[in-house]
């Protein structure tokens, strides 16, 4: 479907929605829902830094400048920068969340928003402007087509979070209509993200938020120097949605209808556990379970009612989730998460070592989780768990979550995403004074000129 001549395309609809933004104008609970973003990203930076993925993203980024990895003390391109954070702050799968896609939004826009601010010497109101927009499209492009690129093999966070990267930085450079058209049309092209990490808990996942941050930063510059792309690059009959939800229909009204008059980006979930978001209300209710007194022999089985749009991911092939190949496999598998939080109260970081899912323990109670498809689950609009615990006396215990927490039904306080934050940086071996230094910086960066390099080292 192509724009007829003479009609604004769905980008340029956006684009001139983008353009009429003002900062000073944003709502005030945006603006705080933003700069609560901006902490758990950079803690989550920090979380990661020492981490093998993160020395072979640096070691990979050959080029130096201006810009900060958060954590680490030489100087990147923006490029570089945008896209070692980026796998920084997906990399332990700890990162916020939009229910409605599913889609992580702060680790692709925000990365990318910081380094071109801090590139182009911005302040911070450019970057708050940056971030608002990008989440803002990133979690409306999710809902143009719910399921559909997961159900096509790609990742939805890669795919959509290139053009949301494109349309953050080009709000923060302030582009024009014409540019930010450009800006959009480019980045399809750079946009990309296979799934096929799940099948032995590879790396990759992690790294695309950092390449979907790199692209659409590119994407933004590229346009603003003339660069042009293509006004349908959403509902063309090649377009992005043909590409990679196989087909071009969807509710394109989701994304332009209202965009910057209602803010979805408010309804972010802050995720408490370091998995996939969609075994978070599986692990509330195996956490309740454990606190009743009932003992892992006394469980014949755990029969869990799913969403079928997460079977594919964190379900199939059951044996291999019942057996995770590795810590960060173990991220994706919901029967291990249940077993995990049954046996041992709570679910951290800690969690998902390669040595922490070989416990076998975990491992026998993960061997009787099973789960049946619940029609009528509402995923992906909404993220809920239940599971029936089979007695082997015959009896049956059961636990529902009907939201997931951490989501626009029971949010997270600034204090625990604060306390999160400094949990993040002392796993990532900050002190505690130079953890506070940099949670001071975060809450207050909106208000000045954008200088990321106390966040070094």
């Amino acid at each position: 479907m192509n724009a007829a001549p003479g009609s604004a395309s769905v980008s340029e609809t956006l684009a001139a929605a983008v353009a009429a933004l003002d900062a000073a104008r944003l709502p005030v609970a945006l603006s705080e829902t933003c700069t609560l973003l901006l902490v758990d990203v950079i803690g989550l930076c920090v979380c990661a830094r020492e981490q093998p993925y993160i020395a072979s993203a640096l070691a990979g980024c050959d080029d130096t400048g201006t810009c900060t990895a958060i954590g680490h003390a030489p100087g990147l391109s923006a490029s570089c920068a945008a896209f070692v954070n980026g796998t920084a702050a997906h990399g332990e799968d700890f990162d916020d969340t939009f229910e409605g896609g599913p889609v992580h939004a702060g680790a692709v826009v925000v990365t990318a928003v910081l380094a071109a601010c801090e590139r182009h010497r911005l302040h911070g109101q450019a970057a708050l402007l940056g971030i608002a927009v990008g989440v803002e499209t990133m979690c409306r492009l999710s809902l143009v087509a719910p399921k559909m690129v997961h159900k096509a093999g790609f990742h939805p966070t890669a795919i959509f979070g290139a053009l949301a990267a494109a349309a953050g930085v080009g709000a923060a450079l302030r582009l024009d209509r014409r540019q930010l058209v450009d800006a959009l049309g480019i980045a399809g092209s750079m946009a990309s993200g296979i799934i096929e990490y799940l099948a032995e808990g590879a790396s990759t996942k992690r790294m695309h938020a950092g390449w979907a941050a790199q692209s659409g930063l590119r994407a933004a510059l590229l346009a603003r120097h003339g660069f042009d792309g293509p006004r349908t690059v959403l509902e063309g009959a090649h377009g992005l949605f043909h590409g990679f939800a196989h087909g071009a229909a969807g509710d394109y009204d989701a994304l332009t209808g209202d965009f910057g008059r209602r803010w979805v980006t408010q309804a972010l979930a802050f995720k408490p556990y370091p998995c996939g978001t969609m075994t978070h209300p599986y692990i509330d209710c195996a956490r309740r379970l454990g606190r009743r007194g009932i003992r892992a022999e006394d469980i014949s089985e755990l029969v869990c009612e799913v969403g079928e749009g997460t079977v594919h991911r964190l379900w199939e092939p059951l044996a291999a989730k019942h057996r995770p190949a590795n810590g960060y496999a173990g991220k994706f598998s919901t029967p291990y998460c249940i077993a995990a939080a049954f046996l041992r109260g709570n679910i951290g970081l800690g969690d998902f070592t390669d040595a922490a899912v070989t416990d076998e323990r975990v491992l026998a109670l993960a061997a009787r989780v099973s789960y049946v498809i619940d029609a009528a689950n509402p995923y992906p609009r909404a993220f809920t768990g239940h599971i029936r615990a089979v007695l082997r006396d015959g009896g049956a215990v059961e636990e529902h979550q009907p939201h997931l927490r951490g989501g626009a039904q029971e949010p997270l306080a600034a204090t625990d995403i604060e306390d999160k934050f400094r949990l993040a940086c002392g796993h990532g071996g900050w002190s505690g004074a130079k953890t506070n230094a940099a949670l001071a910086l975060a809450r207050r960066l909106f208000n000045r000129p954008i200088d990321l390099e106390p966040l070094r080292g």
